[in-house]
Order: structure tokens, then sequence, then C-alpha cells
């Protein structure tokens, strides 16, 4: 029994998987290619120590660090590391997650849109009474 191509859902035609197999190879292909381009000269320029948790790798265990992108945007890789910090793997991913509930927090807080003066305000003031209870004490 024949199987049936898979069909876009816009317009019905048929979607040539094997073109976008090959593109998705490409693309990992190419993005493996260039982390480990800037992987191995962030090992040789820096030590092998994570930049958060000051844990030391050896080469046993030096799959466990990571290059983190500290404005996030892996294809800004300058020669000289300055875009780079070595991190172990927990610390990299507790970096990201920091950085996905900033940017959930300011769509949120701003209605997904960004004040000119780039920070959000607060209005709640959790020590606002504590002057005038100290002052009791006394």
């Amino acid at each position: 029994m024949a199987r049936q191509p898979t069909r876009s859902g816009r317009d019905g035609r048929p979607i040539d998987t094997e073109k976008l197999d090959r593109i998705v190879a490409d693309a990992r292909r190419n993005s493996d290619q260039r982390a480990a381009g800037y992987r191995e000269q962030a090992l040789k320029l820096f030590p092998w120590v994570c930049g958060r948790c000051a844990r030391v790798f050896t080469q046993a265990n030096l799959r466990e660090l990571t290059v983190h992108h500290k404005d996030m945007d892996h294809d800004n890789n300058p020669p000289d590391g300055s875009n780079w910090e070595l991190l172990c793997l927990y610390c990299h991913d507790n970096e990201h997650q920091k950085y996905e509930e900033h940017m959930a927090a300011l769509a949120a807080g701003r209605g997904g849109s960004i004040q000119s003066s780039g920070a959000a305000e607060t209005t709640h003031r959790p020590f606002a009474g504590l002057e005038s209870l100290l002052k009791k004490k006394d």
C-alpha cells in the first residue's frame, strides 16, 4: 500500500519532504561547524573553569563545559572571545532560563511594548512601613 504524500495545510499541494530533510540536515551541519569553531577557540582562550560556579574541568569532563554567548547572538563570534564565557551545562541552562523569564516579564508587564526608559516600574513597596515599626520599639 502506497503512502500518501504529506500535503501543505495552506494550499493542499504535496510537500517535498526529501528537500526539507536536506535543508534541516544542512542547517544542523552548518550549526555544528560554526559551534565547533568558536568552541575550540574559546577553550584555547579561557581557563577550563565555569564562569558562574567556578567548577574546574579536565579533559575527562570537558564535554560538560559550554560556550555561552553573553549577548545571546550565536552569530556574534569575535576572535578575541569578548562575547563568550565558559559555563557548565547547569549554569548555561540557568542563564538561558533567566533570559527567557526576563523577556517574558517584559512582554507581560508592558503588554508586549517597550517603554522608552527601558525599565519596568515597580509599585509594591514591601518595607514601606518598616521604619515606623522600628521606631515604636524604642
